[in-house]
């Protein structure tokens, strides 16, 4: 892969499984049973993500998505 792209992993009680969840990349997501299994499966998913859009023509996000920054003050 050649951008850092954000990922936000977290546990969905709803799905009973780890989420990571790539903000710049239109619904890619992936699930695990622990975070290292979830940001596994999200890896080959951006993998497929981008390798779609590149054979399809489409337009690929520069990396944008910066999580929540804390200030000083907080």
């Amino acid at each position: 892969m050649t951008a850092k792209y954000h990922i936000n992993l977290f546990w969905s009680d709803i799905d009973g499984a780890w989420v990571a969840d790539v903000p710049d990349l239109q619904s890619c997501s992936a699930f695990g049973d622990t975070p290292a299994e979830a940001l596994a499966e999200v890896e080959k998913a951006m993998e497929a993500w981008l390798e779609v859009a590149r054979e399809g023509g489409l337009p690929i996000p520069e990396p944008a998505y910066r999580g929540r920054k804390e200030t000083a003050a907080e």
